[in-house]
């Protein structure tokens, strides 16, 4: 295994046979592929989660994850940028991987920068199934949320990925919008997702059309949430106000929420980090925590009357949803993309227009006047996490998806052996 490409916990192994006997359903051998992010955030706690669920349920499981840790020098974000597109570094150890683990399935999810959708194309040839969970964009978009300058845009998803190169989408970096725009670009001229793929998994349908809109095959797109762990539905104590959880990034809504801060009688309160840290700060009727650990965010959610996600972007599954609900906290949603999927207005949270403060402010309102009616939508969220989000829930409907995926490449193979 290239020790330069995988860091040194990244090959971890399970148990199990993956072998069938005497009629039962024997567990499977699944290689789960992950390129960790620099700053870890929702995507690498999701992935961990989903690892744990399976083996939980009885299945073989080994995990392939690399870092960005190596990448330091200008030399190494050049030559990174370059490889994005093909990364044989990150392709050579998944190959390696299968065949030491003799997987019936691979199962990848963040492939930038360090293993690239090429991996499809290679672990394909050895005959081993693949799925790939969509957890953004960035089949189709730079910067993975279909959003440039505050506002929604679809311009990548019928046209050319190149035009990120003129708005550095990347990062405000035209260089880097260049490498991901290539391997967007090539990937796409390659057929890698319509031929080397036997399953997607989208989390939403919301995803799932914009994923089809930018050429994916339809047939093979599954949809399946992420599961949480239960923390239990916990003691019905006193709550009192309006929490925010998460990146504290301009497409997150937060300057609209420090504004509507203003204009509500209710108090909000901030846990997260990111570039307009400074922004809340100080800011009047707001509060904010700085980063919680899991218990910290857990406590906060228990106490609050609801938690919002004020996004202006197409989010792709908010766990901060999923969490809200699992501790019987209703949610406040911006009217954008999958979120007013996930949130039924008026049943378990509330809906406001993005971006628009007001909107914010008057949904606040309406929680902290009438606590009975939060209350009862925190309670109908928490039954939409019991059928929806547990592991086991989402367990299985994951492993259906698995054996589709096998039974699709076997069915491949036989029709070019014939």
């Amino acid at each position: 295994m290239n020790e330069d490409a995988v860091s040194g916990d990244a090959f971890q192994s399970g148990e199990g046979s993956g072998a069938s006997r005497d009629g039962i359903v024997a567990p499977l051998r699944i290689l789960v592929v992950h390129n960790r992010y620099q700053v870890r955030g929702g995507e690498d706690a999701v992935v961990e989660q989903e690892v744990a669920s399976l083996r939980r349920a009885g299945q073989s499981v080994e995990t392939l994850f690399l870092d960005n840790d190596g990448i330091r020098t200008a030399a190494d974000k050049l030559r990174t940028a370059w490889e994005a597109a093909y990364a044989p570094r990150g392709i050579a150890a998944v190959i390696e991987a299968v065949r030491a683990f003799r997987p019936d399935v691979v199962h990848a999810h963040n492939v930038f920068p360090r293993i690239s959708p090429g991996m499809h194309a290679a672990v394909r040839a050895t005959g081993t199934a693949t799925v790939q969970t969509l957890h953004n964009f960035r089949v189709t978009c730079a910067n993975g949320i279909l959003m440039r300058d505050a506002r929604p845009c679809e311009d990548c998803v019928g046209g050319s990925p190149y035009q990120a190169v003129r708005h550095a989408c990347y990062r405000g970096s035209r260089l880097g919008s260049l490498a991901v725009a290539r391997m967007i670009d090539l990937h796409r001229r390659a057929g890698t997702w319509t031929r080397d793929v036997d399953r997607f998994i989208a989390l939403t349908d919301f995803a799932r059309s914009r994923f089809v809109a930018a050429g994916l095959p339809g047939d093979r797109i599954r949809i399946k949430p992420n599961g949480l762990a239960d923390p239990g539905a916990g003691p019905d104590g006193p709550r009192a106000g309006i929490l925010y959880v998460g990146r504290l990034g301009p497409e997150k809504g937060v300057a609209p929420l420090v504004e509507a801060a203003r204009r509500t009688r209710a108090p909000v309160s901030i846990i997260g980090d990111g570039p307009l840290a400074d922004l809340v700060r100080g800011a009047p009727n707001l509060t904010y925590l700085g980063p919680r650990d899991r218990d910290g965010v857990r406590a906060a959610m228990r106490a609050a009357e609801a938690v919002v996600v004020p996004s202006l972007c197409y989010e792709g599954l908010p766990m901060v949803i999923a969490e809200a609900f699992s501790v019987g906290t209703p949610v406040v949603v911006s009217r954008i993309g999958a979120l007013p999927d996930l949130v039924a207005e008026s049943v378990t949270g509330l809906h406001a227009t993005p971006g628009d403060p007001d909107a914010l402010a008057r949904a606040f309102d309406r929680i902290v006047d009438a606590p009975e009616e939060a209350r009862a939508m925190g309670r109908a969220g928490r039954g939409v996490y019991e059928r929806e989000w547990t592991e086991t829930s989402v367990t299985a409907r994951a492993l259906p998806i698995y054996r589709e995926a096998i039974a699709a490449r076997a069915s491949s193979r036989q029709r070019e052996a014939s």
